[in-house]
């Protein structure tokens, strides 16, 4: 996490290997929140393994994220963007590169192969087929959020109280 408690990453999930947090801990730059039971051994020292960590220094998150193939996918929320299918997925030029379209945040869009090879170089108008969220470049705090909605197989227990700020909390 982040030095304000907050994830530095919903989706990926913000992830350490186990010895990176460890050398983190001794080199003074994290703080530990919770562990595992499990620990680690050296010839003068026993320690838990950190489950959740926090940096001790803020690292301020970039406004717009990288243009990747997963945040492309993640901006869209895993869903072809002309059918609405989960599945298969791969990324179209709105308007086509031999028509001069870029490749840019504004310009691709998530879609599946039926879809994609539907389209082939034509722009969506030609091809007859809708767009249903025209594209955008998302913000960080967008890609965020669209994160929440995809959790992890597996959450450890003691990472709960960290991850899912906007749920209701039980009685």
């Amino acid at each position: 996490m982040n030095a304000d408690y907050t994830p530095l990453s919903y989706y990926p999930l913000s992830l350490w290997p186990w010895q990176t947090a460890i050398k983190a801990v001794f080199l003074d730059r994290v703080d530990i929140v919770a562990s595992y039971e499990r620990e680690v051994h050296s010839p003068s020292l026993n320690i838990k393994i950190p489950s959740v960590i926090a940096l001790k220094q803020y690292v301020k998150p970039s406004e717009h994220p990288a243009f990747t193939r997963f945040n492309l996918f993640l901006r869209d929320k895993f869903t072809c963007q002309y059918c609405g299918s989960l599945s298969d997925l791969t990324f179209d030029h709105v308007i086509p590169r031999r028509a001069g379209g870029r490749t840019t945040w504004e310009n691709v869009t998530t879609a599946c192969s039926p879809c994609n090879l539907k389209k082939g170089g034509r722009t969506p108008k030609e091809a007859g087929m809708h767009i249903h969220v025209a594209p955008i470049r998302p913000t960080s705090w967008q890609l965020q959020d669209h994160g929440r909605a995809f959790p992890p197989g597996y959450l450890h227990e003691s990472w709960h109280d960290w991850l899912y700020w906007d749920v209701e909390l039980l009685a």
